[in-house]
């Protein structure tokens, strides 16, 4: 492998070529961006400062006065107001409604309940002992009767209905079969035979007149109505297409012809115009305010970099001024000054009004503790002079045996091992 071919780039790594820059876009970068830096430089001081001064005051003012007016009422609401009627809320629901509902359950409903199933069982007791031996044997005696009565009417109906058959067939079904078939049959046949002999005349009346009618209206109508379409109606209408074509063809040519005319009118007093200014003046201007624009919003970001250190560097050499001017001061008085004071006020004045603080409270304690101790010793004297000596408990006996029956580990003091 060669050398060169060794070591040479891909072409993926290879940076793209950058498009050539004009002669217009070189002349006027530099001078650009001199103005926008001299326009930008102090507006990024005033942002910088802006910035810092609404940190500031968010730390210091709007973040302490947004919780001392949206924070700390709605906290101390809940903590002083919200949960102390919470809980007096809930004390009150307890003493007001759970109590009295646990003792009414407990000691009214509860037996009240208690004493209903009792004579609920009694009750259901009793109406099971009547109906096993009262209603029970009532019932079968009642169903045996009705099984008797109802077999007795059964048999008694059996028969009055064999004789009402027996006369129903010889009275009404025989004499109306004989009716039938001798009288009925005969004369319904002769009505239909003379119905049909009516039926076939009156078709072939029907028949003759509607040939008849169906001649008279081919002869004096339809023929006459074809004639008519044939020899009149059709060649009128094909004269007037042939005129309609004609007509429409001579107002399209008139058309065609206008709308030609008008065309290269506008192209030639419109299009062409805005075209030759679209090609020579506009594109030619705007590709100029394009790289104008460009080499500016270039500028701008450069300048407002640029003026981001500048203010940083503003910034640090004002911090640095502060420092010297009021920090430094302020430190070195506190340092040399306020520290030892305070210190000698420390020793002199704070320490012995503590220990002087400590000393009374010790003193105030000690007194309390013996007035407490009387008060519980004057309560102890009364109780005895009004109730007596209290009853002093008796002591117990030991469990394990005292003296020389001392359980050991060779020797056992139960019943069962015994020595």
């Amino acid at each position: 492998m060669d050398a060169p071919t060794q070591f040479e780039k891909p072409l993926s790594a290879r940076p793209s070529p950058q498009p050539p820059e004009g002669c217009l876009a070189v002349a006027i970068r530099v001078p650009v961006r001199i103005v926008v830096l001299v326009l930008v430089v102090p507006v990024r001081l005033v942002w910088d400062g802006l910035v810092v001064s609404g940190r500031f005051l968010y730390r210091a003012v709007l973040r302490p006065v947004a919780r001392a007016v949206f924070v700390w009422p709605w906290v101390a609401l809940w903590r002083y107001v919200v949960v102390p009627l919470a809980k007096a809320l809930g004390w009150l629901a307890n003493a007001l409604l759970l109590v009295p509902l646990v003792w009414l359950y407990r000691y009214v409903l509860t037996p009240v309940g208690h004493g209903l199933a009792w004579v609920a069982g009694r009750i259901a007791a009793g109406l099971v002992w009547v109906h096993a031996r009262v209603l029970t044997p009532v019932g079968h005696a009642c169903a045996w009767v009705l099984n008797g009565v109802a077999a007795g009417v059964a048999w008694v109906a059996g028969g009055v209905t064999a004789v009402l058959a027996w006369l129903g067939r010889y009275l009404l079904v025989v004499p109306a079969g004989w009716l039938y078939a001798w009288v009925l049959a005969p004369v319904g046949r002769a009505v239909a035979w003379c119905g049909r002999g009516v039926v076939w005349l009156v078709k072939a009346v029907g028949a003759g007149i509607g040939v008849v009618l169906y001649w008279t209206a081919r002869i004096l109508l339809v023929l006459p109505a074809v004639g008519l379409w044939r020899w009149v109606l059709i060649p009128v209408g094909r004269a007037i297409a042939w005129c309609g074509r004609g007509v429409v063809w001579l107002v399209k040519a008139v058309g065609t012809g206008i709308g030609v005319v008008l065309y290269w009118t506008a192209r030639i007093l419109l299009v062409l115009p805005a075209i030759g200014l679209w090609r020579w003046v506009l594109t030619p201007v705007g590709r100029v305010l394009a790289v104008i624009g460009r080499e500016i919003w270039d500028a701008l970001g450069h300048a407002w970099r640029i003026a981001g250190h500048i203010s940083l560097a503003v910034g640090r050499i004002l911090a640095t001024l502060f420092r010297w001017i009021f920090v430094e001061p302020v430190s070195w008085v506190y340092r040399t000054v306020l520290t030892p004071v305070g210190h000698v006020v420390r020793d002199l004045v704070l320490r012995p009004a503590a220990e002087a603080a400590r000393a009374a409270g010790r003193v105030t304690r000690q007194v309390l503790t013996d007035v407490r101790d009387s008060a519980r010793q004057a309560r102890a004297d009364f109780r005895r002079m009004v109730f007596g000596e209290p009853q002093m408990p008796r002591p117990v006996e030991p469990r394990e045996p005292m003296g020389d029956e001392t359980r050991t580990l060779g020797r056992s003091t139960t019943v069962l091992t015994k020595d």
